[in-house]
């Protein structure tokens, strides 16, 4: 068994220690991104574009942009029909199905969410501020396919819409972030397209989508956040340490004995 004496045990003792290796912290984020800017941006869009509406007139300008998207050639909607079924409330579970597919459990969850949940609260919306659909309001506006039931303000496919192309957008890669900045408005747009919504309707329902999947996500990140514990494990010990563990141990007269077995250097 080999002796370690007190001489090696504190030269060994003495061997500066490697620094801890940082971690690289995350890149800053714009406060856009944050959930909670965006619950709060969409709450003042929805409160901002419900104050000039009314359920028995529109204004001048409104009906200007409505009868300028209204009144687009009809050979676009074959092509705009499959881009409007992008609001729909079919669209959040088919979503949420392929990022779990992906692997992205917790942005399923979000898209399932949000999607589901603004539409239930568009519905809501609807009964509270009562505007009729856009025939009722301006004279010759014109619908294509089925005609829109229900009430007007505010659109359920744009915050529908909004809501998913927020939740995914950080997931998708440079590509797919710029066809979800030219889709999600589409959708807004094809309403005003088939005569079922007004522009300050398509406004309201985007900004409500946007305050959803905010609200969506904070509600998220209280979920999973675990409370803070400090349980960081011990390091290993490394050989030098054992080494001074063992020549702390070795009795006296062992370590007298080693000294003395040491030849001596002339």
């Amino acid at each position: 068994m080999k002796i370690v004496t007190e001489d090696a045990a504190r030269k060994t003792c003495a061997r500066p220690h490697p620094r801890p290796v940082e971690s690289q912290r995350p890149p800053a984020r714009l406060p856009l991104a944050g959930p909670g800017f965006r619950l709060g941006l969409g709450t003042v869009g929805v409160l901002l574009s419900a104050l000039p509406v009314r359920a028995d007139r529109v204004g001048r300008r409104e009906t200007q942009v409505f009868r300028t998207v209204n009144n687009l050639p009809d050979s676009l909607y074959l092509p705009v029909w499959p881009i409007m079924q992008l609001g729909t409330l079919g669209a959040a579970p088919a979503a949420a199905g392929a990022a779990w597919l992906a692997g992205d459990r917790r942005l399923a969850w979000r898209l399932a969410a949000g999607g589901t949940a603004t539409w239930a609260v568009a519905k809501l919306v609807k009964r509270k501020v009562r505007r009729p659909r856009p025939p009722s309001l301006i004279t010759g506006a014109r619908c294509r396919g089925p005609e829109a039931s229900g009430l007007g303000y505010l659109s359920g496919h744009a915050g529908v819409a909004t809501a998913l192309g927020t939740a995914a957008f950080q997931r998708l890669s440079p590509p797919g972030r710029a066809l979800t900045l030219g889709i999600v408005p589409m959708v807004g747009l094809s309403r005003a397209y088939v005569g079922a919504h007004l522009p300050l309707d398509i406004v309201g329902g985007a900004a409500l989508g946007l305050a959803i999947e905010g609200a969506v996500t904070l509600a998220q990140r209280a979920v999973l956040r675990q409370p803070t514990r400090d349980h960081t494990p011990s390091p290993p010990e490394r050989p030098d340490q054992l080494t001074c563990g063992v020549s702390s141990q070795i009795p006296a007269g062992e370590a007298a004995s080693g000294r003395a077995a040491s030849p001596s250097r002339s």
